[in-house]
């Protein structure tokens, strides 16, 4: 008798519309599912509440001792054949793992704070997935209470953004809105912003960010808009030393943000 839950072919259905989640990322959005790979990431996402829809493994690479342990926590599995499973792996050494997983809702009216001050990373306009990856593995180290993407022109649920960021895309609290919404959201909720910007700024250790408050980083090409520029408390940002005036925009978010870390471990 066929076993229903061995897939051996990668022409498979199933798998065919497990690369399409990966590519395509209307895909994506029309089904408000995507697509995670490996064991560290699936763990994380789990802790975090998400949904699995289906997972996929494939028994020549997974390792058993750790397979059971994943297989009943979803209702939904099937076993994939090496071969098929090479076609949909994203990663060049895979973990033999897969899962479709339902997407989560990110309005900034979803957000909680657990704190009453909270600290707020705020990224308008970020495109580059390893930049993206870079910025929430930054925000997970230093514990923000949310990650708020403005204008966002990437999806978060990109297979190189959830790669890049090691799976800190499900650890922080993430929002997606434009910038219009986001500023009348952190003016109505009295949120402090300290914009990154080199006009009329202070340098980045002279504001007290242990208050309420969201510290605002743009992309390298264009900075902020002018809308962050009219709506800042204060426009911050860290003297350069060398040649250049600016410095990649992950990095100068772990600056920045650790900052605010330093002064409210204070």
């Amino acid at each position: 008798m066929e076993n229903l839950n061995y897939i051996s072919s990668s022409q498979n259905p199933k798998l065919k519309r497990i690369l399409q989640l990966q590519e395509k990322s209307r895909n994506r959005k029309k089904e408000s599912i995507f697509v995670v790979e490996g064991q560290r990431e699936i763990n994380l996402l789990l802790k975090a509440n998400y949904s699995i829809e289906e997972l996929y493994y494939c028994e020549a690479f997974h390792n058993k001792d750790n397979l059971a342990r994943f297989l009943s926590k979803v209702k939904i599995h099937y076993s994939v054949s090496k071969e098929a499973y090479q076609k949909i792996a994203y990663r060049g050494s895979t973990e033999g793992i897969i899962a479709t997983v339902k997407a989560k809702n990110h309005d900034l009216n979803k957000l909680e704070f657990k704190t009453n001050y909270p600290l707020i990373l705020v990224a308008e306009a970020p495109e580059k997935p390893g930049n993206i990856g870079a910025i929430l593995r930054t925000a997970d180290a230093a514990n923000v209470d949310a990650i708020i993407i403005a204008n966002p022109k990437t999806d978060v649920y990109n297979p190189n953004i959830i790669r890049s960021s090691v799976g800190t895309v499900f650890t922080n609290q993430i929002a997606l809105a434009n910038s219009i919404d986001v500023i009348a959201y952190l003016k109505e909720n009295q949120f402090e912003i300290y914009s990154a910007i080199l006009q009329d700024a202070v340098s980045y250790l002279t504001p007290n960010y242990q208050s309420k408050c969201a510290i605002v980083v743009g992309t390298e090409a264009d900075g902020l808009t002018n809308e962050w520029r009219l709506a800042s408390t204060q426009n911050i940002s860290i003297p350069m030393q060398g040649e250049i005036d600016s410095m990649n925009v992950s990095v100068a978010t772990g600056i920045l943000l650790f900052e605010a870390v330093r002064q409210r471990s204070i």
